[in-house]
């Protein structure tokens, strides 16, 4: 009987492989060469945020040896300072709030994370992000208000009851899962006290806070990445995947696609090596691979740039993102971890009034209009990127935003309003208060408002076009 029963688990697997990619292998038939095209396209589209995050977590969690270190799983490491173009691990960082870092390995058992009270004015936020890049959860400025807390953080496989003495409990559907803190600097002599609120957040397992022994999970041998570049062409990314996956139970409604991705051994337990594949099946990897980023391209050419798709559109939680996978994959190459809309906007300014990519041979204005500051509850930055790294600009004044802290500095236009100067070379010193630095190459700006109000939310309110300066 088990022998007839595993036989017809076999079949029914194939059957499932078989039609989602259009393959005979209900047949028992290997995927022909375009088959396997299609399938590691589809794929890669899917794997390629768990990848890339698990390249990051792997840089701040398990590699010692690496400058982006920042300390053990299941530990709370702050960064006392804002991110300049020396963080180089994560693409578009955010240079507004000092970060708090937490990996989290949830194998064993829960964490408890304490959150201190904090004054009122203050923005701050708990990002609970999952393997497959979800924003799954959040305890912050606009959820749970700043008067502190303990909240139980529950991996997969843990089915208890919510202990004595904590707030609320967070389930995240993979082992493991990233903790992005942020927390409100409002000047450089404000960050004494953002330190003393970061040393308050603390985080320790279950076990500890109910004073029992400790748990732990069998010793994890973590592969080691691909580097970014790597990870764009190079077949070995899906045996990362492989081991990515083992880490992230099959979802319910992921079943079909999962079972499709093993029809090519893209699973967890999957056989998936390149050096073992046929010429021609290999080939067929990397144009699928090619085919990806292809999509991508047009679809951040077409809908992102043009306004037609915004980020806001890129994030989110699995219910909110409904399976639209080259929407996740875009934000994740985009800038990983970004926020759901509520949390956080992200208008991209890319190009011109003209429609012209931005670039630092050539000079530009941004203009706010009286009463068109962007619409926050708490506050709003610029923040140029050089491009395609997406990573900060080194510059003269070491300045790589401007925000609404800087405002009361800033000189206003004769109406009230503001104008922002975007160029590589100074504007001269009367308007280099106002100045936001590129590079001497393609840049992009990205906007960020966090706890956005409603007109930034329905559209009503959108942001500023760059426009050329003697165009």
């Amino acid at each position: 009987m088990r022998v007839l029963l595993s036989g017809l688990i076999v079949v029914l697997a194939a059957a499932a492989a078989g039609c989602t990619s259009g393959s005979n292998s209900s047949r028992g038939t290997a995927p022909t060469p375009e088959q396997v095209r299609a399938i590691a396209k589809d794929a890669y589209v899917y794997g390629f945020p768990m990848v890339d995050n698990y390249r990051i977590q792997y840089s701040y969690f398990v590699n010692e040896k690496d400058s982006n270190f920042k300390g053990p799983w299941n530990q709370a490491h702050s960064i006392a300072r804002v991110f300049t173009p020396a963080d180089t691990a994560v693409q578009t960082p955010n240079s507004d709030t000092p970060y708090t870092m937490l990996g989290a390995d949830l194998r064993a058992e829960p964490l408890v994370l304490t959150v201190p009270p904090m004054e009122k004015n203050r923005y701050f936020s708990l990002q609970f992000i999952d393997g497959y890049t979800y924003d799954y959860a959040y305890v912050g400025s606009r959820v749970t208000g700043n008067g502190g807390g303990k909240y139980l953080l529950a991996g997969p496989g843990w089915k208890g009851e919510k202990p004595e003495g904590i707030d609320k409990v967070i389930n995240c559907d993979t082992e493991f899962s990233l903790v992005i803190y942020r927390t409100q600097l409002f000047d450089p002599a404000d960050l004494g006290n953002v330190k003393k609120i970061q040393d308050g957040y603390k985080v320790e397992p279950l076990s500890r806070y109910q004073g029992e022994p400790a748990k732990t999970a069998p010793a994890m041998n973590f592969v080691t990445p691909l580097t970014p570049d790597e990870q764009k062409t190079s077949p070995k990314f899906f045996q990362i995947l492989n081991f990515v996956l083992g880490t992230a139970p099959v979802l319910p409604d992921e079943k079909a696609l999962r079972a499709r991705f093993a029809s090519i051994g893209i699973a967890p337990d999957g056989d998936f090596n390149p050096e073992a594949l046929s010429a021609e099946n290999l080939q067929a990897v990397k144009e699928g691979m090619a085919d990806a980023w292809a999509e991508l391209t047009e679809f951040q050419k077409t809908k992102l740039n043009t306004g037609k798709v915004t980020s806001a559109q890129l994030f989110g939680t699995r219910e909110e993102m409904k399976g639209n996978y080259l929407y996740r994959w875009a934000g994740s190459v985009l800038g990983i971890y970004g926020n759901v809309a509520k949390e956080a906007l992200y208008p991209v300014i890319a190009n011109d009034s003209t429609g012209a990519p931005l670039t630092g041979a050539n000079s530009y204005t941004l203009r706010f209009a009286p009463g068109e500051l962007p619409p926050v509850n708490s506050f709003w930055s610029i923040t140029m990127y050089k491009m395609p790294q997406s990573l900060l600009v080194a510059n003269p004044i070491d300045r790589y935003l401007i925000n609404s802290p800087m405002l009361p500095d800033l000189k206003r236009d004769a109406d009230g309003g503001y104008t922002i100067y975007v160029q590589n070379a100074s504007p001269g010193a009367d308007k280099e208060v106002n100045w936001l630095p590129a590079p001497e190459g393609s840049f992009q700006m990205i906007m960020r408002l966090y706890w956005p109000k409603e007109p930034a939310l329905d559209g009503s309110w959108t942001a500023p076009k760059a426009v050329r300066v003697g165009a």
